[in-house]
């Protein structure tokens, strides 16, 4: 399925834990398929800098010390869709995170003719996902990331890319710290799990595998969605 095939919006969202690799698999999708990858945080940022009435609004309310309602999102995700990069379709990333909100998004696409047409979740074993996470580290210079497991420099202490010799670890890859967020996401998540499962819009992806084959199992959700 190439984007010129393509006839309608696509919508997505890619449910999943951190490290699950929904980032890198939203950038194959966006461009494979031509969607565009919406970020929530990126979003609110962007409303209030360009200076719209929803980003005004979002502007007081951040200046407040307060959560942005899910009225101001949806009014801000609202003038994003209108604008053309998006005709192919969307990745949401970050919303929604309730049933309220995922009520409220069904609303808003429907008022455009449009609807989630799959809620993707990248299903992951929580133990495999600790090992995954917690052996991660990366080179203090050019960012190049290793595995203590998967992914070694060739050269022991040197980084294959640039050489360097300093490597670090983000805080929060720990074992422990990995496990509660792992908790945490199922806790909070399973409640869209179920909403997107009873309107037929779930899908599960063994996510565990090779990137690729991850990629062409996703592919093949998208072509199925936009044919249909």
């Amino acid at each position: 399925m190439s984007t010129e095939t393509m006839t309608r919006p696509v919508n997505l969202i890619l449910l999943g834990p951190p490290g699950a690799g929904k980032g890198t698999q939203a950038r194959m999708l966006e461009e494979k398929f031509g969607l565009v990858q919406l970020s929530t945080g990126d979003l609110l940022r962007e409303a209030v800098a360009a200076g719209t009435e929803a980003g005004k609004a979002a502007k007081a309310v951040m200046e407040k010390g307060e959560l942005v309602s899910d009225e101001i999102v949806i009014a801000i995700l609202s003038d994003r869709l209108d604008q053309p990069d998006v005709t192919k379709g969307t990745i949401l990333d970050g919303f929604p995170r309730t049933e309220a909100q995922a009520a409220a998004l069904d609303t808003l696409l429907a008022d455009r003719g449009q609807k989630i047409d799959a809620a993707i979740s990248l299903e992951v074993d929580d133990e495999a996902m600790v090992a995954r996470v917690s052996g991660r580290y990366t080179c203090a210079a050019c960012g190049e990331g290793y595995h203590d497991e998967f992914k070694q420099p060739a050269t022991a202490g040197t980084c294959d890319k640039c050489q360097g010799t300093e490597f670090k670890r983000r805080a929060d890859d720990n074992a422990e710290t990995v496990r509660t967020r792992l908790s945490a996401y199922h806790a909070q998540t399973a409640p869209l799990i179920s909403y997107y499962a009873a309107r037929d819009a779930l899908t599960r992806v063994p996510a565990m595998g090779d990137i690729n084959e991850i990629a062409a199992d996703l592919g093949k959700i998208v072509g199925g969605v936009t044919e249909g």
